[in-house]
Formats: structure tokens, C-alpha cells, sequence
């Protein structure tokens, strides 16, 4: 099977053999072989090769080629949610929307080129952008299609060339990407693909690039920033998650609260990095009825594989539920108390927690998973402090009828994303995606992609020489 693209040719890896199996059956659905160090350069160095005439190419035709690329994933959409459902386990309606969601990122990318790093001239100044060079974008596993494909599109309309590697676990839908491209027209060397590992990557992250796009955990993404200490020349935007607050406050309807709260914790097995993973709620009989209310919804979700009508898929793999009822077990051990706990069956399936921390020293971690801690909060100041006790600021939300309580949350509450009766997990493309403190490193991505792909040249101009006035001078 070809795994490799380089240079415009399909080959095979030359490391070690690896596998992607589906969670919800453990069935191998994939098989392949990483690309070696020696690979990689090649990979990179064909995509600098490239580089010279792709960034010489008008604006106007790789957004042509960019606009076939989105005609070619809508054609494909369903060879996409499948290997997306394949991989990971989304519910097959959940990949369609990931797939439909990475046709409709061309239109937004190319808008925002125009918007945010076009040409703009006046008199005597001209403001243009060009590209920075090869950049390498990681994948993640949770979006294997949606998040890369959304700094792979906003880097080529800028003129930069692209190695890509994808998450290990979801290799498939790279494949089908690459295909829709070269259907598109995009010339030999543009995109190149490798895929593997640790060492993969490794070997990607000392090659001669200008750009590292990642999407992925704090851990990784930190030892990402630490490794290019020092080389401020290669441009990085990091997107590494987020311990997400949402805050009821006393709404008009328990039951769409409660419905809101839910969609936010659960969505995707809680493997969205806006996934709520804090809810406060107020002390009393109402925050009662909101965890009574979850506690029910808990007890009727449904939780299936691929063309099952569910909410819920399982977990990426057998190691990723392992882990969640590693965490839920910490969490109890410091002080929580459990209301719903994490029941896992079949694998890598998990039936959503739910655990009160109201009193618990918890660490300030991002678990990808359906669990949902519960904090009581008996004012709205005491709401604020505990929703920003968290070195991330990815996500967050408020649940409320007050216009006030929501001006005091825009005024208070520290997130990137900050929503308003409404789902933490909601995110537009025309908007920036990306937070401060631990969720990233201010370089914001979906509509502000294109000002990490593109540096700005500020100039001064004039159509003749025109000696400047000298002090002095006679």
C-alpha cells in the first residue's frame, strides 16, 4: 500500500510497519509504514524545491486550484466520513459534518487572505504579504481532516509549500486529501505527505523548515516550543487544548440548560478540544436539578459505531479509555465525589461521568474524554474565579438570560472562545480559533491562519527618485 506522496509520486515508507485499527470493533482498517529520517528531508527538500515557482504562482490561481480542491472533497465526502468513522470511532453523521465542514474552509480561507494579508496601496505606501517558505503541519486525531486541512489550505493560497503528517492513530482520510489535490492541479512538490510516529515527526521537526503548525496536547506542543527555543526564524502556531469552564446561571429553561451542558461535555466522546470539562453551577436546589437532568440524559444516551443513529462513538483507542478512568480514579482519590461514573464497555466505549470537585484538589488538566466535573459556586464572582483557575483559556461559556451576567462574563471570564448560551464546542471558520495561557502561543488559527502564513512587507513609494529634503543642506 503507498504511504508516502513526495515529489507528486505514491511510495511506501521505508521504517517500521504500524497500523490503524477501529476502536469500536479492534479490527486493523489501515496498514502502512512510517517514512524515515532520510524520507523526510527528501519530502522537505522537494517542497523547497518547489517552493520558488509555487510562491511566483498569482493568488488568483491557487485559489482556482484551491476552490477544485473543495469541488473534489465535496465529490468525496463520503470516501472521507468514512475513513474518518473508520479511525476514531465518530458516528458516522459526526464524520459528514467534519467532511462538509473541510469543503467549506476554501471559501473562508480565501477570504481571509484577501481580508487579512491581501495588497493594499495608498498614496506613497504599499502593504503586501509573502510566503514563509515549507511548512509542516501536524495532525491531530480527533479532527484528522477538519484541523489540518485548516492550516494546510490557508498556507498554499499564501504560496508556501507543505509537509504533512498526520496522527498516527487517523492516517486514512490524509490519503483521500492528497488525491482531491492532485485531481485540483496542484503541482509535484506542493504538498508532500509522510506519515509515522514519534520518530516521524522527530525527524520532520529537525528538517529544514520555516513553519510548524500543530494541533494537539499541551504536553506535546510545549516540548514543540522548547525544541525551537531560540530560532525565532521558523514561525509556529500552536493549538494545545483547553480545561474549559461553563457557567450556568438560573436560566428560563432547566431542560435546555442541561441540554447545552451536555452537547458541550460529551459531544465527539469529549475528545473536542472545546469540550467543557468544568461545569459551575450554583449551590442550591437549581444547580441540583441541572445535575439531575444530566445524570438522566447520561442514563438514555446512545453510544454505538459508524452507521448506528447515536450520539456517541468510543474513544480513539483502548489506551484513551484506560486513560479516563485513570483520571476519574485521581479525581476521586482527591477529594471528588462521584454522581455518574465513567462505565466502559466493549473496548474503547465509555458511557459519560459525571463527578462533583467542588472540594477536590484537582489537577489543571485537559482529559480527552466524556467526563464532566462539577464545581458549586455559591456567587458569580466565586463563578469567575473557579472558571479561571486553569493555566489554559481555550473555551468557555456562560448558560444565562441575563444580558448583564453575560457582559460581566465577557468583562471576567479569560477564554478565546467564549460562548453565550450556546455550546463551548461551537466554533465558526470566519471566526479565529485558539485561546491564551496554555492553549496555545496567541497565534490563533480558522479565519486568522492566514496571518501566521504569510509575512507583511511595509513599503514607501514613489513612481520617480525625488532627492529628500536635507537639514542643512544648501
Amino acid at each position: 500500500m503507498a504511504d508516502t506522496y513526495i515529489d507528486g509520486q505514491w511510495g511506501v515508507g521505508d521504517g517500521a510497519g504500524f497500523e490503524s485499527v477501529d476502536p469500536a470493533t479492534g479490527e486493523s482498517v489501515w496498514q502502512g509504514h512510517e517514512a524515515t529520517a532520510a524520507q523526510v528531508d527528501k519530502a522537505v527538500s522537494v517542497a523547497r524545491q518547489a517552493f520558488g515557482a509555487w510562491r511566483l504562482t498569482s493568488f488568483d490561481h491557487r485559489a482556482e486550484i484551491l476552490t477544485r480542491y473543495a469541488e473534489q472533497l465535496v465529490a468525496r465526502k463520503e470516501d472521507i466520513a468514512s475513513a474518518i468513522s473508520s479511525d476514531m470511532g465518530k458516528p458516522i453523521w459526526e464524520a459528514r459534518t467534519e467532511a462538509g465542514a473541510m469543503a467549506g474552509k476554501i471559501g473562508h480561507s480565501i477570504n481571509a487572505y484577501q481580508e487579512r494579508t491581501g495588497h493594499k496601496a495608498g498614496d506613497g505606501f504599499s502593504l503586501s504579504h509573502r510566503p514563509h517558505g515549507v511548512m509542516a503541519v501536524f495532525g491531530p486525531f480527533n479532527f484528522p481532516g477538519h484541523l489540518p486541512n485548516g492550516h494546510i489550505v490557508p498556507s498554499l493560497l499564501a504560496g508556501n509549500t507543505v509537509v504533512f503528517k498526520p496522527s498516527e492513530l487517523t492516517p486514512q482520510v490524509a490519503a483521500i486529501m492528497v488525491e482531491c489535490l492532485e485531481v485540483a492541479g496542484l503541482p509535484a512538490g506542493v504538498l508532500n505527505l509522510v506519515h509515522g510516529g514519534r520518530e516521524t515527526g522527530g525527524a520532520l521537526l529537525n528538517a529544514a523548515i520555516d513553519g510548524l503548525l500543530f494541533t494537539g496536547s499541551a504536553k506535546t506542543g510545549t516540548a514543540f516550543h522548547k525544541h525551537f527555543g531560540g530560532r525565532p526564524e521558523v514561525i509556529l502556531a500552536l493549538e494545545m487544548g483547553g480545561n474549559n469552564p461553563l457557567i450556568i446561571r438560573e436560566p428560563a429553561s432547566v431542560e435546555a440548560a442541561a441540554d447545552i451542558a451536555f452537547m458541550s461535555a460529551f459531544i465527539t466522546s469529549g475528545q473536542r478540544c472545546s469540550c467543557t470539562r468544568r461545569l459551575i453551577l450554583p449551590t442550591g436546589s437549581f444547580g441540583d436539578q441541572i445535575v439531575e437532568a444530566l445524570v438522566a440524559r447520561i442514563a438514555k444516551v446512545t453510544i454505538g459505531h459508524g452507521e448506528d443513529e447515536v450520539f456517541m462513538g468510543p474513544v480513539v483507542s483502548a489506551q484513551s479509555a484506560e486513560a479516563a478512568i485513570k483520571f476519574e480514579t485521581e479525581l476521586i482519590a482527591a477529594g471528588g465525589k462521584p454522581i455518574t461514573e465513567l462505565d466502559r464497555f466493549d473496548n474503547a466505549f465509555l458511557r459519560p461521568g459525571l463527578i462533583d470537585v467542588t472540594d477536590a484538589q484537582t489537577p489543571d488538566e485537559e482529559l480527552f474524554g466524556p467526563l464532566l466535573q462539577v464545581i458549586r459556586a455559591d456567587s458569580l464572582d466565586a463563578a469567575f474565579a473557579r472558571a479561571n483557575d486553569t493555566r489554559f483559556g481555550l473555551a468557555g461559556g456562560l448558560v444565562c438570560d441575563s444580558p448583564a451576567i453575560w457582559e460581566a462574563a465577557q468583562a471576567n471570564m479569560v477564554a478565546g472562545i467564549l460562548n453565550w448560551n450556546k455550546p463551548t464546542t461551537g466554533a465558526a471558520s470566519s471566526l479565529p480559533f485558539g485561546g491564551p495561557g496554555l492553549s496555545g502561543n496567541h497565534r490563533p488559527s480558522a479565519y486568522y491562519a492566514a496571518d501566521y502564513c504569510a509575512w507583511p512587507v511595509a513599503s514607501q513609494t514613489s513612481p520617480t527618485a525625488i532627492s529628500p529634503a536635507m537639514i542643512g543642506m544648501t
